[in-house]
């Protein structure tokens, strides 16, 4: 609910994912949810029905998908996104891509020194290394590496491979230890994308939306005043 441009972040994201089609959004609630709910409501006002599950507990990345199976799973494929990510990545093509190979997951990812993850890639983008909070000596010799958005597009068969003890998270316990079974392919950012995750960048974010570095061109046509 932090405010950009005079909005809500979660206000971007939603117009954001209503211009590429994703009308069915389910939104995961922790802290101060009726906020939330009082803001977004239905969605209807963004075109968009909008699906609220509840965490009294938190389940982590992965753990948060499964009280919302039944949304998922008769999807031929579907979008988890972080609630602290904005970004303007072109959706069309994340899916294209993630169609054409079959994967089960598809990570966009983006080179950054010194993250939280490190990802190496085959000659077809399949994922053959992902190092998930890796020690500062792996982290300077992987210097400029890919790594992990924090946006991703699965395919319901990420369920077969989720145990029933939680909490889970997506990259620790899901990709990490079936990397060698489960199809996981990278798509390397072709836009803008920041993780307010910090101060600094919360202001970061804020100055680029106003000098015009970070843009939403598809939603000229999408505008709200909420």
């Amino acid at each position: 609910m932090l405010p950009i441009g005079g909005r809500p972040i979660l206000n971007f994201s939603v117009r954001h994912l209503a211009s590429f089609g994703f009308n069915q959004i389910a939104l995961n609630l922790h802290y101060r949810p009726d906020i939330i709910k009082s803001y977004l409501g239905t969605g209807s006002q963004y075109g968009v029905e909008i699906t609220y599950s509840f965490e009294k507990e938190l389940l982590g990345t992965a753990g948060a998908l499964i009280p919302l199976k039944f949304f998922f799973e008769n999807e031929p494929y579907f979008l988890v996104i972080y609630g602290d990510i904005v970004t303007n990545q072109n959706l069309d093509e994340l899916v294209a891509f993630h169609i054409e190979h079959d994967a089960v997951a598809t990570l966009l990812i983006h080179k950054r020194k010194h993250s939280n993850s490190i990802i190496e890639l085959d000659g077809a983008n399949k994922i053959v290394t992902l190092l998930e909070r890796p020690a500062q000596a792996l982290q300077n010799k992987y210097l400029d590496s890919w790594v992990n958005s924090g946006v991703q597009i699965l395919s319901p068969r990420i369920f077969d491979y989720l145990p029933p003890h939680l909490p889970l998270d997506l990259p620790k316990d899901i990709y990490v230890p079936h990397l060698n079974e489960m199809p996981i392919y990278g798509f390397p950012l072709r836009g803008y994308r920041c993780a307010i995750d910090s101060q600094d960048r919360y202001t970061q974010v804020c100055q680029d939306l106003e000098s015009g570095l970070l843009s939403f061109p598809r939603l000229i046509n999408n505008q709200t005043n909420t």
